[in-house]
């Protein structure tokens, strides 16, 4: 059984709502996950321990959130090298929080993204079955790539 972090920030709900269901699928597929709010990564020790990480930001004004980028930072410090990943997050109307974030883990940090690419919800349908279901499907699959690395 491998371990995932699900590290999150939301400013409306909406992606803590998707970080629950990414991390139920993560545990569908056999393996544990433990969420995680942005807030409470302090330093990138705090990012060791895990096989596995997946990070969620909304989009805010075609970006991701300033805090996000901040962490963004922190985390190349981590060692996060051939580890594998995912990125996701809701948003109104654009939703490129989830690509940059998708980017950076996969050409800065040198991880083993999952091959779905960055996962975006519109906010209308994150608390939908339809919306549920997308998301658990996002954190199995990511969970199936840990098991054949």
């Amino acid at each position: 059984m491998k371990k995932v972090m699900v590290a999150y920030f939301s400013r409306t709900g909406k992606t803590e709502e998707m970080a629950e269901a990414i991390a139920e699928g993560v545990r569908f597929s056999g393996n544990t996950a433990d969420m995680v709010k942005l807030a409470d990564i302090k330093s990138e020790k705090d990012l060791q321990g895990f096989d596995g990480y997946i990070f969620g930001c909304p989009t805010y004004h075609r970006d991701m959130t300033e805090n996000f980028k901040t962490f963004l930072f922190l985390a190349q410090k981590g060692n996060l090298a051939g580890k594998v990943g995912g990125a996701f997050g809701s948003s109104t109307h654009s939703g490129e929080a989830p690509v940059y974030i998708f980017d950076t883990m996969e050409h800065v940090y040198k991880m083993e993204m999952t091959n779905l690419g960055p996962f975006a919800l519109r906010e209308g349908i994150v608390g939908t079955t339809e919306g549920l279901r997308a998301c658990q499907d996002y954190g199995r699959a990511i969970g199936k790539k840990l098991g054949s690395t």
